[in-house]
This record gives C-alpha cells, sequence and structure tokens, in this order.
C-alpha cells in the first residue's frame, strides 16, 4: 500500500514537472516570436518589389514576388558603401584604444598600489552617475574648441575610454590569486610582462566580452556621430540611415529602406550569434568574485 501511494506520488511530481516544462517551452517559443517577429518583417518587406508593397491593402506574410532590386538601390542611390568603411575605421580603431585604455586602468587599479588609489577609483564610479546627456555636451564643445568636427580624431576620442568596461575588467583581474602576483615579483618579472603573460590570458573571456560590447556600442552609435559631423563623408552607417530617411528614398520607397537597414544589421547578428556563449561566459565571470 504504501509503495502505491509512493508511486501515485512520483508520477503526479513528474506530470506535474512536466507540465511546467511544457508550459515553459510555449512562452519561450511566444516570446521568441514577438521577438523576432520585426526581424522578420524588415527582412521580408525588402525583398518585396516597391509596387507589391504599395498595392498591399492588407500586409502579407510572404513576398509573392521576391526581388533584389530593393538592394541594388540601397547601394546606389546613396553612397552606403562609405558609410560603411566610415563605421568600420571608427569601429575598430575605438575598440582597440579601448581595450588598450581598460586594459592597463583596469590593471593599476587591481594589482598596483599607489597613494590615493581607493578614492581614485570611487571618482571614477562617481561618473557613472553624471547623465549622458551632460557629457555628451561637455565633449561637443571640447571637441569643437580643437577644432577636431567632422574628423575620425573627434568621433573616435571620447570613446575611447569606459568608466564601466575598466569596473568590469578590475573585478576580473582581483579573482586572479594574489599568490601568482607574489611569485612573479620574487622571479623579477615586471608588472608589464605579468599583465601580459599571465592576467590578460586568465581574463580572456571577459576581455572578448568587453571587446564585443564595444564593437556593438560602436556601431550603433547615433547621437555623438549626429552631433560631431555634419558632413556625408564622415557618416556612420547609423546616420546614413538617418540621412535616408529624412533626405533620401526612405519616405517613399519603404522596401530599399528596409534592404539599407538589412544590411546594415546582418553584420551585429552575426557576431552575437557567433560569440553569444564567450559574452555570456564573460559577464558572468565578470559578476561574481572569488
Amino acid at each position: 500500500m504504501e509503495k502505491t501511494n509512493f508511486e501515485l506520488i512520483e508520477k503526479r511530481a513528474k506530470r506535474r514537472k512536466l507540465t511546467t516544462r511544457i508550459l515553459t517551452y510555449i512562452m519561450l517559443v511566444v516570446w521568441a516570436l514577438v521577438v523576432l517577429f520585426p526581424f522578420y518583417w524588415m527582412i521580408l518587406t525588402s525583398f518585396k518589389s516597391y509596387s507589391s508593397y504599395n498595392g498591399e491593402y492588407i500586409p502579407k506574410m510572404y513576398a509573392t514576388d521576391p526581388t533584389f532590386d530593393n538592394y541594388k538601390e540601397a547601394f546606389q542611390s546613396v553612397n552606403l558603401g562609405r558609410y560603411f568603411l566610415n563605421t568600420i575605421i571608427f569601429t575598430v580603431v575605438t575598440t582597440l584604444l579601448m581595450v588598450a585604455v581598460t586594459v592597463l586602468a583596469a590593471y593599476a587599479f587591481a594589482r598596483l598600489d599607489f597613494k590615493g588609489k581607493n578614492l581614485l577609483f570611487t571618482l571614477f564610479l562617481a561618473l557613472m552617475m553624471i547623465p549622458n546627456e551632460l557629457v555628451i555636451i561637455t565633449n561637443f564643445v571640447t571637441i569643437t574648441n580643437m577644432g577636431l568636427r567632422n574628423t575620425f580624431t573627434g568621433l573616435i576620442l571620447p570613446s575611447v575610454t569606459s568608466i564601466f568596461y575598466i569596473y568590469l575588467l578590475k573585478e576580473n583581474f582581483e579573482q586572479i590569486p594574489d599568490e601568482l602576483y607574489k611569485a612573479a615579483k620574487v622571479d623579477g618579472t615586471s608588472d608589464l610582462k605579468y599583465l601580459f603573460k599571465v592576467m590578460i590570458p586568465i581574463s580572456r573571456p571577459t576581455i572578448v566580452t568587453i571587446l564585443i560590447l564595444k564593437v556593438i556600442e560602436c556601431w550603433n552609435s547615433f547621437v555623438w556621430p549626429r552631433l560631431i559631423t555634419d558632413n556625408s563623408l564622415y557618416f556612420l552607417v547609423s546616420n546614413g540611415i538617418q540621412e535616408i530617411r529624412e533626405n533620401g528614398f526612405g519616405r517613399e520607397n519603404i522596401p530599399a529602406m528596409m534592404a539599407a537597414v538589412v544590411v546594415i544589421s546582418i553584420p551585429l547578428i552575426i557576431l552575437f550569434l557567433v560569440f553569444r556563449k564567450k559574452i555570456m561566459e564573460g559577464v558572468s565571470r565578470g559578476g561574481l568574485k572569488g
């Protein structure tokens, strides 16, 4: 009798667990459809012809006559290739400089002993409380006074440091045992050599995460490039899309506009899909201590 009751309880537990799992997957599928639908609609619209799109009184969930003409027009009607090149230059240079600054600053705060280190780091963290709008205004005045408007230098300089990334990497560096550092110093290893030979290899997942997140941030940058550049020769893809929408074919030819957006979005989507595990691993390691 007791065995029968135990089997019934076990069956109910398994049934409850299965039901919970099914409901969880259903909710995840529904949420995924909600999140992914705008991307599907964007790609779908980019393959519809101009006449087909305008002739749909009720939007269709498929393209009756798929065409690549919208992608050709996206590159031919505006200087989209130039916008891509500018964005690549801006992203690569800014990311490399930011990673160099972040690694050196995080190492100094995590391992070096100097007077006022804790106070200086506290002030650094306090800067995160300043609204971004105030920082943009200050940067705009500074860059303008230096005569760096409509230059790559003016675009890049305000973005080569990040307090949050310094904090994230500092926390990761501090997880490395002090015994390694003391042993290295006994062997006569310099601080710079210890950084490159020990700390960077151990903290590689977090550094890769910072690099990827910075690439995404630079690629999507809009407000600062919009303020500091009014010459189309220095437009990034985000500003180029805005220019297309305001002065190009964007308001009239929605399919071509969607084609341009798809072209610009694909690199980031591929980047995230390829490195998503490293991003999650780096963030989780940076958030744990001990």
